[in-house]
């Protein structure tokens, strides 16, 4: 829009953009100048509009809104979970791990590969040791008995290939600062199977996974997902 050198006017069209358009409007208004003869060029005034409005820039120093933290999976429920498979390739260490959203065990069985390892995990009243049935005692809210069908001696020589003892716990594992594990025990190895009682916090879900020579077993920090 463009209006002679007339102050009036020019004030009639600054109330109406600040009366009409207070939202998304930006204007620019120049004023008299000198011309090369010395005439004064004409007095005018642009308005210019956008909508919507343009997004201001970042003010230095500004408290920006901090991302969500990553949600951790769900999903996996607290049922038994089992997968049909044997091995003779023997049990020969049992380790566990702390991570952002679940805590591991490994169940490690150089030779198995990823195809012949079988297990059953499901939570228990009570774990009881193959063969005899006497109870054995683990610490926690739950225990979760992790079965898996691979031996922990050698089955050509009986000898143990994994050093630990029934009703005691897992050589090496060290559960301070876990926020799910509590207590790790073996129960023993009976018929070809191994038999380990974990004590956890609570009923929590879990997942079990089969990898290359070892199974996993992951139980989540809480049932939400959150971090």
């Amino acid at each position: 829009m463009i209006i002679g050198c007339n102050l009036p006017a020019i004030s009639a069209v600054l109330a109406d953009i600040t009366n009409t358009h207070t939202l998304g409007l930006q204007w620019h208004e120049t004023g008299q100048s000198e011309g090369r003869r010395g005439r004064r060029s004409r007095c005018w005034a642009s308005r210019r509009y956008w909508w919507p409005p343009r997004p201001r820039a970042a003010t230095a120093g500004a408290p920006v809104a901090a991302a969500p933290a990553t949600a951790c999976p769900t999903g996996w429920g607290s049922a038994a979970k089992t997968r049909t498979a044997t091995t003779t390739a023997p049990v020969t260490e049992v380790r566990t791990g702390r991570q952002a959203c679940y805590d591991r065990m490994v169940v490690d069985l150089p030779g198995a590969g990823g195809s012949g390892s079988g297990y059953s995990v499901r939570y228990v009243d009570r774990l009881r040791q193959d063969g005899s049935g006497r109870p054995v005692p683990v610490a926690g809210g739950a225990v979760i008995e992790v079965r898996v069908t691979a031996p922990s001696y050698d089955p050509g020589t009986g000898a143990p290939t994994y050093p630990a003892r029934a009703g005691q716990q897992l050589p090496g594992v060290d559960l301070t600062g876990y926020r799910t594990f509590r207590d790790a025990r073996f129960g023993g190895s009976f018929e070809g199977e191994t038999q380990i009682g974990l004590g956890v916090r609570a009923r929590l879900p879990f997942r079990v996974l089969v990898l290359t020579d070892r199974v996993v077993v992951d139980v989540a920090h809480n049932w939400t997902g959150a971090r």
